[in-house]
């Protein structure tokens, strides 16, 4: 039961942020001032959509939520790159378009953490 709940919460997350990703012109120029490649910039807001609409609708499991682990661990990692810069030269983290674009700070790797863990729990 914790396992299907912590899925579908994790899917409907995913769906969101790639959603409001692709609605969000600016989104691409805050993905490589975070310092995706430039080319995965296009793939990534669809690859959530797809990974989130797998792990609702619990399709493939458990490949989903290793997927999502995996793809929270490479955001982690660039945002804890990010977090090695000076306060003032932190670009917004835009993880959810503009309706986040705070600057990256701890709490985007607080967040990433609890994330990864719905993604364990979605596992068990």
């Amino acid at each position: 039961m914790i396992s299907a709940i912590a899925r579908i919460a994790l899917g409907v997350l995913f769906l969101g942020s790639g959603a409001l990703k692709l609605r969000d012109p600016s989104w691409p120029g805050a993905a490589r001032a975070m310092g995706a490649p430039r080319w995965t910039v296009p793939f990534i807001a669809p690859v959530e959509i797809v990974l989130g609409a797998g792990l609702a609708a619990g399709v493939a499991e458990p490949w989903p939520a290793w997927l999502a682990l995996g793809l929270l661990v490479v955001f982690t990692a660039a945002l804890a790159r990010v977090l090695q810069r000076p306060r003032d030269e932190r670009p917004a983290c835009a993880c959810f378009g503009r309706w986040s674009s705070k600057p990256v700070g701890a709490g985007s790797l607080l967040r990433n953490g609890l994330l990864a863990a719905f993604a364990v729990l979605a596992l068990i």
